[in-house]
């Protein structure tokens, strides 16, 4: 039975449109049958998107096997939105900058190819966080962030776990994070590096104005409680994807969601070897190669 891929690409990117029109005609010349969003096939040659199986964006989680992503770490961010609660693993195909979600290089396409068709890869279930607000829920893979409005005045808020009051904060924003997003936001703001196995979450203050403010790790299974305190409210920013307003007296409420993101990983390696390779962690200085 031939394998089914989905592609999914940022629509304005080019290089991620190009990438993406290589993967479908490599895949077709492997064997695989290629399936992708309406919008997608709008970009790409008439002739090829012909032979491609195309389908409404909500479809492509339940038809497709694998979906590989083309852009950097917030296209997959965007993928996780659509097609999280699908299950379908998602293989990341790094066009942009820093690409630590979307691991695969451009350079090393055909092979990732050739092994993602021969089941040579790992596939790995990443936590999910899940914010309510009002009676919606909104989800995200690296964090749910509470922020002040476009505003010069810090946003005041009180944070409870499981209840019991930790913190006012006079800050930013504060920033809840699962392990996958410690090194995204978090990091920036001071918060530590946590393993993807690692069943916790942690609470990163943005430019806290207090010096006894600093990063709380909590075990995952904690339901996290968000009061906002200032008279101009704040807004709710589920992985940078939406901005969503939060009046004064409103709450938050953050725990795991009942899904996990699967993403599709070299078949070896480790994630220590991906913080090396990207953020070069733990690299020493003196090796590393100066600008002229």
């Amino acid at each position: 039975m031939k394998q089914r891929i989905g592609l999914f690409a940022h629509p304005h990117n080019p290089d991620a449109l190009r990438w993406a029109e290589y993967t479908a005609q490599r895949l077709l010349e492997l064997g695989a049958e290629v399936c992708i969003p309406v919008e997608l096939a709008l970009r790409l040659p008439s002739p090829l998107a012909a032979q491609l199986l195309v389908e409404p964006l909500d479809r492509l989680g339940t038809l497709a096997d694998i979906i590989v992503t083309f852009g950097g770490d917030g296209t997959m961010l965007t993928a996780a939105q659509h097609f999280l609660r699908h299950g379908v693993p998602l293989m990341g195909v790094n066009v942009g900058k820093l690409g630590f979600l979307a691991e695969f290089s451009v350079n090393e396409l055909d092979t990732a190819l050739h092994a993602l068709l021969q089941g040579n890869y790992r596939i790995v279930d990443r936590t999910v966080l899940e914010a309510e607000h009002r009676h919606v829920r909104y989800y995200a893979l690296n964090d749910i962030v509470v922020e002040k409005h476009a505003s010069p005045r810090m946003v005041r808020l009180r944070a409870y776990v499981d209840e019991h009051h930790i913190a006012d904060y006079r800050a930013d924003g504060l920033i809840v994070t699962t392990p996958t997003g410690s090194t995204a936001y978090s990091l920036s703001c001071g918060g530590p590096i946590i393993a993807p196995n690692a069943h916790v979450l942690c609470l990163t203050p943005i430019c806290p104005h207090m010096l006894t403010l600093r990063s709380l790790v909590v075990p995952d299974e904690c339901h996290i409680r968000i009061e906002v305190l200032s008279e101009d409210g704040a807004i709710l920013v589920p992985d940078g994807q939406r901005q969503e307003p939060v009046a004064a007296g409103e709450s938050i409420t953050v725990r795991l969601a009942p899904y996990v993101l699967k993403l599709v990983k070299h078949a070896e390696g480790s994630y220590f070897d991906l913080l090396r390779r990207k953020l070069l962690w733990a690299a020493d200085a003196t090796t590393i190669p100066s600008e002229p």
